[in-house]
């Protein structure tokens, strides 16, 4: 029987970081291949923030997993009911956004897991096992140690909840939304605010504390994504796909321009 692997959760299970593309602008598969090339760890598909349709989400998935790239979705809260469609057809992680309470931490624990730690519905084969048929208790063991579940912590009340919320069973990263955070505290784009540290460090504690990872995204400086790092935040979006290809167009405009402008010697 083929034995299901998660990149990102063995890195995080290693005490690595992981890093990942936002992805809201591509559809092709290429995106996955630069993701692999690039040195990223999963794609960050947000369903939240930007508009898929299903199929193009699912081929995502699939071509990402097949190069070793974890196709992770940030769908749009508790009660999306494509949750479980999009894990049976090959998708290894949901982000849950804007998690405040524990009752919402084991609503997203039941719908991602099998029993006996949730209730997700078993579906008749798996993407992830190429559609052959597995036994059924090995089948859903191994999904449920494969599946990534990530919570994020956007609110004052997340906040202050934060422990509570690591500590359900079936969670594995607590994720701080920083922009939405900031916004909660009355501290827009505040991202150097000693008070925007001490929320990363508490979430980081509380995720230490319960035995599984912290993880920190919407903060695009490299110079902070790699602090955020040697403080313990090992789940790291590090940029939109959209913006890599701003910085990375208008760079070299600038330059062919620049260029251009210089006097011959």
């Amino acid at each position: 029987m083929p034995h299901l692997r998660n990149p990102v959760k063995e890195r995080l299970r290693a005490g690595e970081p992981a890093l990942g593309i936002s992805v809201r602008m591509a559809r092709s598969a290429d995106i996955a291949h630069i993701a692999r090339g690039s040195g990223h760890d999963f794609l960050f598909i947000d369903v939240q923030h930007a508009v898929f349709g299903l199929e193009t989400i699912i081929h995502l998935a699939q071509a990402a997993d097949a190069l070793g790239v974890a196709p992770v979705v940030r769908v749009r809260g508790v009660d999306d009911p494509d949750v479980s469609l999009l894990l049976d057809n090959g998708v290894t992680g949901i982000v849950f956004p804007d998690i405040s309470t524990v009752e919402q931490a084991r609503r997203a624990v039941e719908i991602t897991r099998f029993p006996p730690i949730g209730r997700r519905s078993v579906a008749g084969g798996y993407a992830q096992f190429d559609f052959r048929p597995v036994p059924l208790p090995e089948a859903t063991a191994q999904l449920n140690d494969s599946t990534l579940v990530v919570l994020m912590i956007e609110t004052v009340e997340g906040l202050e909840n934060v422990e509570a919320i690591a500590a359900v069973p079936g969670v594995d990263v607590v994720h701080v939304g920083t922009n939405d955070l900031l916004v909660s505290m009355g501290k827009a784009g505040k991202f150097d605010d000693p008070a925007a540290r001490a929320a990363q460090d508490r979430v980081i504690a509380a995720a230490r504390a319960a035995g599984i990872a912290a993880g920190c995204g919407g903060n695009r400086d490299v110079a902070r994504q790699a602090d955020a790092i040697r403080r313990g935040a090992l789940f790291l979006t590090t940029q939109t796909d959209i913006a890599l290809l701003n910085a990375a167009a208008t760079a070299w405009a600038s330059g062919v321009r620049a260029a251009l402008s210089e006097r011959a010697p």
